[in-house]
């Protein structure tokens, strides 16, 4: 008897912890606390200073830790964080863009919608969060530009979800939101992808993210965008 109640005590006190862990995560869906102590730490801008916020995802997180060349010496902050949708950007928005009093937004997502990562995609939702994104930053004084989805021919985190044709509808509605409301559309992924509507092997190993040679690419692209929206 005391075995078995020995057993039961552990079963229900591992389930409550479970239980904690799981709330824990809940209540920070969005992941306030990755840029919290940077964002307490940004300086007050300075005079003439053009600050850029770059929003997005692993491909902009993995782009600091890949190429911090590229940040080094500007007022520019990355802001991606593996893995996150399109609403999770959106809920992030005001801690980790407006707060930092940007001049400039570059908001590449989408990817993980379509990868389903929190939750089956819906084209729609998708870009009604990126137009909200886009309107609050226009709101606040901020110039934006729109990234376009990079290919994607499969997920080997999620194989068999055929994103390829997905990622091209919803670049193509992108461009039509940044035409009709004019904002700047920078297409990247132009500039990388293969004749199978993935991302060219020497720019990606993983299919989705990419290399050093592949952030090379893309990377004049974008500050001729800065450069664009700051004039």
């Amino acid at each position: 008897m005391k075995r078995k109640f020995l057993v039961l005590l552990t079963l229900i006190t591992t389930l409550a912890n479970a239980q904690q862990k799981i709330n824990e995560n809940w209540a920070d869906w969005a992941n306030f606390k990755k840029y919290a102590d940077q964002n307490k730490s940004v300086p007050q801008k300075a005079k003439g200073e053009r600050r850029v916020v770059f929003l997005g995802n692993s491909i902009f997180e993995g782009w600091l830790r890949s190429r911090p060349e590229f940040f080094a010496g500007k007022p520019y902050y990355d802001r991606g964080i593996s893995g996150q949708t399109t609403p999770q950007m959106l809920l992030r928005f005001y801690d980790d863009v407006l707060a930092l009093n940007p001049d400039v937004l570059v908001l590449k997502c989408g990817i993980n919608d379509i990868a389903q990562n929190t939750g089956p995609y819906d084209q729609q939702k998708t870009i009604n969060n990126i137009k909200a994104i886009a309107q609050l930053a226009r709101a606040n004084k901020i110039k934006v530009i729109l990234c376009s989805v990079l290919p994607a021919s499969d997920f080997k985190w999620r194989p068999g979800l055929e994103p390829a044709d997905k990622v091209i509808a919803l670049n193509a509605a992108i461009q039509q939101f940044a035409k009709e409301q004019d904002y700047y559309y920078l297409d990247l992924y132009s500039s990388v992808v293969d004749e199978n509507k993935g991302m060219k092997k020497e720019y990606a190993s993983d299919g989705v993210h990419p290399t050093v040679e592949g952030y090379k690419v893309l990377e004049p692209l974008v500050e001729a965008a800065i450069l664009k929206v700051k004039k």
